[in-house]
C-alpha cells in the first residue's frame, strides 16, 4: 500500500477538513500527541493511503479513515471525570511492570455503579500525571483537545497539592520556593551531553497548613515538570514524604479514595476558560476529600484502680 498523503487543496483555497491527529483524538483513539506518533508510525490510512505527514487534513464526515485497519465512526462523545488516585497506581493507560493503573479504577464494575447498567464507558485518557507515590485529583477523558491545552504550560492553570514533608523548612527556605528554584529538567538523575540540565521553576504559593516535625505545605503551581514538588522540596533539603492534589483549575477534590465522578457541565466551561489562560474560582467551602484528615491523639494509658492495703 502506497505511502501517498491524501489529495491537498490547491493554492489560495481554504484548507480541508481537520488535521488527521486532531479527528483521531476527538475520536477517543488517543490524545493529539499521540495521534502523531500513530500517524508517523503509518497506522493511519485515508481513503485507501497511508498517511505519514502530520500536516494532513480529511473530513471525518466524508473521507474513510481506518487505525490500525479499524474504520473510525466519527467522534465519540466527549466525557470527563474526576478520579482520585491513590498511592500505589501509574497514570499510564498500560504498565510494562504489570503495576495497577488508574484505567483499573475505571473498571467495568465501577462504571456500572456510577454511570448506569448499560451505559458505556468511551476510551478515555489521564490529563497529566501523578507519580507512582502521589495521590488525589486525576482527569480523565477523551477530550483530546482539551487535554491538551490544559497540560500546555503557557496556559497556566492553577494545580494544588497539600506536601509532607521530612523536617521543618525554615521560613527563608519556604520564601526560595516561592520566588522560583533552580531543579534539575527531565527525570532524577537523568545527564544530558555530560551535565545536569537544570531550570527555573516559575513562582510558587506555598502555604503551611500543619506545623509539627512532619509538617504539611499547601502548594500551587501553574506548571507540571516531571516530579517537580519533589525536586523542589529536595532543593532545600527536605524530602518529600506525601502528595495529595486537591485542586486543578476551578475543581476542588471531592471523591473519596479509588472513585470517580463524571464532571457536570460547569465544570467543562470552567475547565475550557482555565486552558485559555482566564481566571477560575474554587469552591470555599473544602470537600472532605481535600482537607488534612485531623490527627489521631495519642491513647492514654489506663492505670487500674489502686489496690487497697489491708486496715
Amino acid at each position: 500500500m502506497s505511502k501517498t498523503p491524501i489529495e491537498k487543496t490547491a493554492a489560495g483555497d481554504q484548507p480541508r477538513g481537520d488535521r488527521l491527529q486532531k479527528i483521531l483524538a476527538q475520536a477517543g483513539i488517543a490524545s493529539r500527541r499521540a495521534a502523531e506518533a500513530i500517524i508517523l508510525e503509518g497506522r493511519v490510512i485515508v481513503n485507501g493511503k497511508v498517511v505519514t505527514e502530520l500536516g494532513t487534513r480529511a473530513d471525518a464526515s466524508k473521507d474513510h479513515i481506518r487505525v490500525d485497519g479499524k474504520l473510525l465512526h466519527g467522534p465519540e462523545p466527549q466525557r470527563y471525570f474526576m478520579v482520585n488516585k491513590p498511592r500505589g497506581y501509574v497514570t499510564t493507560t498500560d504498565d510494562p511492570e504489570h503495576r495497577p493503573t488508574v484505567m483499573q479504577l475505571l473498571g467495568q464494575d465501577s462504571q456500572k455503579k456510577t454511570i448506569g447498567e448499560h451505559s458505556k464507558m468511551p476510551r478515555l485518557y489521564p490529563v497529566g500525571r501523578l507519580d507512582y507515590l502521589s495521590e488525589g485529583l486525576l482527569l480523565m477523558t477523551n477530550d483530546g483537545e482539551l487535554a491538551n491545552r490544559l497540560s500546555k504550560a503557557a496556559a497556566g492553570v492553577e494545580k494544588t497539592y497539600l506536601v509532607k514533608v521530612s523536617g521543618a523548612p525554615t521560613e527563608q527556605e519556604i520564601d526560595q520556593l516561592r520566588r522560583g528554584i533552580m531543579i534539575d529538567r527531565g527525570r532524577l538523575n537523568e545527564v544530558r551531553s555530560g551535565r545536569r540540565d537544570r531550570v527555573l521553576t516559575q513562582p510558587a504559593k506555598v502555604e503551611q497548613v500543619r506545623r509539627g516535625e512532619n509538617p504539611w505545605f499547601e502548594v500551587t503551581l501553574t506548571e507540571g515538570r516531571n516530579r517537580q514538588l519533589r525536586k523542589m522540596f529536595e532543593e532545600i533539603g527536605h524530602h518529600v514524604e506525601k502528595i495529595r492534589r486537591i485542586g486543578y483549575g476551578a475543581l476542588v477534590l471531592d471523591v473519596p479514595p479509588g472513585a470517580f465522578r463524571e464532571l457536570t457541565t460547569g465544570e467543562v466551561q470552567a475547565l475550557g476558560r482555565a486552558a485559555a489562560g482566564k481566571k477560575v474560582e474554587r469552591k470555599k467551602t473544602m470537600p472532605e476529600a481535600a482537607q488534612l484528615k485531623k490527627p489521631v491523639p495519642p491513647k492514654r494509658k489506663s492505670f487500674g484502680a489502686p489496690k487497697r492495703g489491708r486496715g
